[in-house]
C-alpha cells in the first residue's frame, strides 16, 4: 500500500511522544505495523524493546500476523498483547502468578451469589443483580475512585462496602485475582518498587498503543510509569470513537495527552479509505456537533455513491418488513447476506426483527447475546398467572405470584404440593384474617377471567386489573430504579402477544423462538454466516458494504438515560461509529411507534442534514 503524507509522517516518527489521530478507515493498523517495522529495519532498534498494546486478544493476534507477514515470516521478538496480558506478565514475574490464579467468570458469580445470600439482599433477578454488582466493583477498581466516595446504584453505600470487602476477601483467601485487580496490583507494584519499575522500563522502551481513546485512568497511569524517562510513547486512536465510558474509559485522557506531554507531536490521518464520500460527509456533519473533541478535516478517498437514505415508518413491524424487502432486493443484486449489517442501540431491540427474519428464512448472526424476553422475571410472573389460569395448582407457581401484588399471604399457609383454593382460604384465613381469605377468593376469580381471554387481553388484565403494575412501581422505588424500565418489559410482551388469538398459538411461538435463540448462541460461537445484527458498541472496528441503522428515535439514539452533556456526546460518538461502518450504502430508519408508544425521530438526523433540525 502506498502511504499518504500523514501516514508516512507517523510511520517515520522515532523519538519522544506522538499522538496519532486516526479517523474511521484511515489505515491505523497499517501505520502501527509499518512504524514497528521502520523502528527495526531503518532505525535498528532492538525488537525486544518494542511493546505494542491493543485492547482485545483478537486485535493483538491480527496485528502480530500482519507484522510477521510484513517481515516476510521472520520471527522478531516484538511484544504484542492486551493491557491485561502485559500487566499479568509483570505480576507473574513479581509474584509467581499462574493462569490458575485468574478467577473464572463462573467463580466470580458464585462468590457474589454467596455474599448476596449471606447479606440477605433482596432482588428479583439474581443473575442481573450479581452482574450489576460485579460491574460496579470493576468500575471502582478501574477508575481509582475511593470506596468512600462511590455510591452504588444497586444497594445502600454501607452495604456495597460490605459486598466489595467480602468479595476481595474471598479472592485473597483463594489467591485469585480478577482482570481489574491486574491493573490495581501492577500500579501498586511499579509505583512502590523502583527497582522493578526500572527493569521493565529498560525492557519496554518503545511503546505503541492502539485504540488509545478507550484507555482508562489506571491503564494510563501505568503506561506513563513504563514510558519514563524517554517517553517514546506512540498512541493511536480516534477521540470521536470513544464509546466505553461505562467501562471506565475516559476520552479526556486522549484530549489531554498534549498537556501531559507538551513535546508530543500530533499527526492527523485525514483520509478515509473505507466509505464513499456521502457517508463521510454525513458523519463529519454529525460529529462536529460535539464540543469536547479535536477538530478534524477528514477527506474521503472514494467518490460519492448512493445518497444516505432516511425513511420513516408508522411502526417497528412495518420498518422491519421494509428492511427485509430491502435485504432481499440487495441479495437479488448479488450482494451477499454477509455484506449487510443491521445496527441497534441496545441488545434487546433485535427481538422483533429476529422473529420476522425467521419467518422469511433470512440467515442472520448476532454479535451480541440477545436476552430472551421470555426468560425475564417479569414475563415469568405473567406466564405463571396464565399457567394457574389454565389449571396449574402447583405450590411453586402460587408461591411465585401470590404476593405480586401484595396480598399478605404467608408461605406457611401453602403446605401441600397441590393447592386447593377452598381449603387454603378457609383453614388458614377465614377465621383469623377474613380480609386475606377475601383476597385469595379474588385471585381465584381473576384466574377464571384469565382462562377465557386472549393473550393480549390477559397481559393487560394482569397489569391493570390484578395490580401487577403497581407492584412493579413499588419494587422500582425500593431498588431506586426507574419503573418505566420495568413497564417496558410488559409493553414489549403485550405488543408481541397481539399477533396470537389463543394461548396455545402463543406458547408454540415462544417455544420456537426460545429454541432459535439457543441455536443462534451456538452458531455465533461457531461463526455462523448471514446478515449481521449488532449493537453500536459491538459494531466498532467492523465494516460492511451495506449498513442499516434502525429505530433511529429519541430515547434509543440518543438513549433515554443520557442526560448530561458528556453522556449526550458519547451517544453522538456511538451513532458516529455506527454510520461509519458503511462502505457503500447507508440506510437510517425511524419508527413512529414502539410497543404502542409514540416516538420522535432522533435529533441526530437533523445534525446529519437528512431532515430539518428541530430547535
Amino acid at each position: 500500500m502506498n502511504e499518504n503524507l500523514s501516514q508516512s509522517q507517523a510511520i517515520a516518527h522515532v523519538q519522544g511522544p506522538a499522538l496519532i489521530l486516526a479517523g474511521p478507515g484511515s489505515g491505523k493498523t497499517h501505520v502501527i505495523t509499518e512504524r514497528t517495522r521502520n523502528l527495526i529495519v531503518n532505525e535498528h532498534i532492538d525488537p525486544s524493546k518494542i511493546l505494542v498494546i491493543t485492547f482485545t486478544r483478537a486485535a493483538a493476534l491480527e496485528m502480530k500476523e500482519r507484522f510477521v507477514r510484513r517481515m516476510e515470516g521472520r520471527n522478531y521478538p516484538v511484544t504484542f498483547g492486551t493491557f491485561h496480558a502485559i500487566f499479568f506478565t509483570i505480576l507473574k514475574h513479581a509474584y509467581g502468578y499462574k493462569a490458575e490464579n485468574i478467577v473464572r467468570e463462573e467463580q466470580k458469580y458464585q462468590f457474589m451469589r454467596e455474599i448476596v445470600s449471606r447479606l440477605h439482599l433482596e432482588y428479583e433477578d439474581e443473575k442481573e443483580f450479581v452482574a450489576e454488582l460485579l460491574g460496579e466493583i470493576g468500575l471502582v477498581k478501574n477508575t481509582g475512585i475511593s470506596l468512600e466516595h462511590y455510591y452504588s446504584k444497586n444497594c445502600a453505600q454501607e452495604v456495597f462496602h460490605q459486598v466489595y470487602g467480602q468479595y476481595q476477601e474471598k479472592l485473597k483467601k483463594k489467591r485469585l485475582i480478577d482482570f481489574d485487580d491486574m491493573l490495581v496490583y501492577t500500579w501498586e507494584l511499579l509505583s512502590q518498587r523502583p527497582d522493578l519499575l526500572g527493569a521493565w522500563q529498560q525492557k519496554f522502551v518503545y511503546i505503541l498503543i492502539d485504540e488509545f481513546q478507550d484507555i482508562n485512568k489506571l491503564q494510563f497511569d501505568i503506561v506513563k510509569l513504563l514510558a519514563k524517562p524517554e517517553n517514546h510513547l506512540f498512541v493511536v486512536g480516534d477521540d470521536d470513537q470513544s464509546i466505553y465510558r461505562f467501562r471506565g474509559a475516559k476520552p479526556e485522557i486522549m484530549l489531554g495527552f498534549e498537556q501531559e506531554f507538551p513535546e508530543a507531536r500530533r499527526i492527523l490521518l485525514d483520509v478515509n479509505y473505507r466509505s464513499q464520500s456521502r457517508v463521510v460527509e454525513s458523519a463529519i456533519r454529525l460529529i462536529s456537533h460535539n464540543e469536547q473533541r479535536f477538530e478534524k478535516e477528514i477527506k474521503a478517498n472514494r467518490p460519492a455513491g448512493e445518497a444516505v437514505e432516511f425513511l420513516q415508518f408508522p411502526s417497528q413491524h412495518q420498518q422491519n418488513l421494509h428492511l427485509i424487502r430491502q435485504i432481499l432486493d440487495y441479495r437479488q443484486q448479488g450482494i451477499s447476506y454477509e455484506d449487510m449489517a443491521v445496527l441497534f442501540r441496545t441488545n434487546t431491540q433485535p427481538r422483533l426483527l429476529m422473529e420476522q427474519l425467521l419467518a422469511y428464512n433470512i440467515p442472520f448472526r448476532t454479535r451480541d447475546s440477545v436476552p430472551n424476553l421470555y426468560d425475564h422475571w417479569i414475563v415469568k410472573d405473567v406466564m405463571t398467572y396464565i399457567r394457574l389460569a389454565l389449571g396449574s395448582r402447583s405450590r411453586g407457581d402460587f408461591l411465585q405470584i401470590m404476593n405480586r401484588p401484595k396480598r399478605y399471604i404467608s408461605r406457611e399457609s401453602l403446605e401441600e404440593a397441590e393447592v386447593a383454593f377452598d381449603v387454603w382460604a378457609f383453614y388458614f384465613y377465614e377465621m383469623k384474617q377474613p380480609w386475606v381469605a377475601e383476597r385469595i377468593g379474588q385471585l381465584e376469580t381473576d384466574l377464571k377471567v384469565l382462562s377465557r381471554i386472549s393473550p393480549f387481553a390477559a397481559v393487560t388484565y394482569i397489569r391493570k386489573s390484578i395490580g401487577y403494575e403497581e407492584y412493579l412501581e413499588e419494587y422500582a422505588q425500593y431498588r431506586h430504579i426507574k419503573a418505566e424500565e420495568l413497564l417496558e418489559v410488559l409493553d414489549e410482551l403485550a405488543d408481541g402477544a397481539k399477533a396470537f388469538r389463543t394461548y396455545e398459538e402463543w406458547f408454540a411461538h415462544i417455544e420456537h423462538y426460545t429454541r432459535e435463540l439457543a441455536r443462534q448462541q451456538q452458531e455465533r460461537e461457531e461463526g455462523r454466516q448471514g446478515v449481521c445484527l449488532a449493537t453500536l458498541h459491538s459494531s466498532k472496528g467492523l465494516e460492511y458494504p451495506v449498513v442499516f441503522l434502525v429505530d433511529v428515535n429519541e430515547g434509543f439514539m440518543p438513549y433515554k438515560k443520557a442526560v448530561l452533556p458528556a453522556e449526550l456526546e458519547e451517544e453522538r460518538r456511538m451513532f458516529y461509529v455506527g454510520i461509519t461502518r458503511a462502505k457503500d450504502r447507508l440506510h437510517l430508519y425511524h419508527s413512529s411507534q414502539v410497543n404502542g408508544r409514540d416516538m420522535d425521530r432522533s435529533r441526530f438526523l437533523g445534525e446529519m442534514g437528512l431532515v430539518e433540525e428541530e430547535n
